[in-house]
């Protein structure tokens, strides 16, 4: 697997070098809580793009050191990397980064399309011009993003594309599940995309669900991102089963 390599840098709480901080709740600790999120996002990212690949051990200590932070931050954010699935505690080898199955990829996909179809058919009916506006505008992104090769950004804005066409369902729980179950996958999908380019292929089918949701056909946009991502599930187990040389 090709492990790209990771930002040097240390963690920005002002949203600079890639380490964008979130904004923090009314009422929160604002230091504490930007540098919580900042080291939170730093270490997911590191995940997500291979820099730290399936089955690598996370040391607190070292971690800590190549971000500039404490480690009661970087603590933290592997307890909340084990909720989404992307960090094991082994009793022996402390947290490692999660390795998956191509069974249990499989089934990712299997279940996003499974939700991801029926949010987006809830969704169609309540979709307004604003909706659509910031789709096209993510959509346009994402095209930019692919002739620069950003593959960072590409996993970002596919999410950002989904969540942007889900929402108007207006089930929050649900929207949850499908948001962790595409983190899940997502690092397995970038090098995908990155060595393979079926970026451009994505970028199409992405138009044709904001087409058939602009034209309030709920059926046929459910039709097709089911379409969309159980082919990118194939296509990546495909791609990993010769990566893993599992025949």
């Amino acid at each position: 697997m090709i492990n790209p390599p990771a930002p040097r840098s240390g963690i920005r709480t002002d949203g600079a070098a890639g380490t964008l901080a979130p904004r923090a709740p009314a009422g929160a600790p604002i230091e504490r809580f930007t540098l919580a999120g900042a080291t939170l996002q730093a270490i997911r990212e590191r995940i997500l793009s291979g820099a730290y690949a399936e089955g690598d051990p996370l040391r607190q200590d070292a971690i800590a050191a190549e971000l500039g932070v404490s480690r009661i931050p970087v603590r933290e954010a592997l307890r909340q990397l084990e909720v989404e699935g992307l960090v094991t505690f082994s009793p022996h080898r402390g947290a490692v980064v999660s390795t998956f199955s191509l069974a249990e990829i499989e089934e990712l996909f299997e279940l996003r399309a499974q939700i991801e179809a029926d949010l987006v058919r809830r969704a169609v009916p309540r979709m307004t011009p604003p909706d659509f506006a910031r789709a096209e505008e993510v959509l346009d992104a994402y095209d930019s993003a692919f002739r620069r090769r950003d593959i960072a950004a590409w996993g970002e804005l596919n999410w950002h594309l989904h969540s942007t066409v889900l929402a108007p369902a207006q089930r929050p729980l649900t929207l949850g599940i499908a948001e962790r179950l595409h983190r899940h996958a997502e690092r397995y999908a970038r090098m995908q995309l990155a060595l393979t380019h079926g970026e451009s292929r994505a970028s199409e089918e992405h138009r044709a669900i904001v087409t058939a949701a602009r034209r309030h056909n709920a059926d046929r946009a459910a039709q097709l991102m089911g379409t969309h991502i159980t082919g990118a599930g194939r296509s990546l187990i495909r791609f990993l089963r010769e990566q893993r040389g599992e025949g």
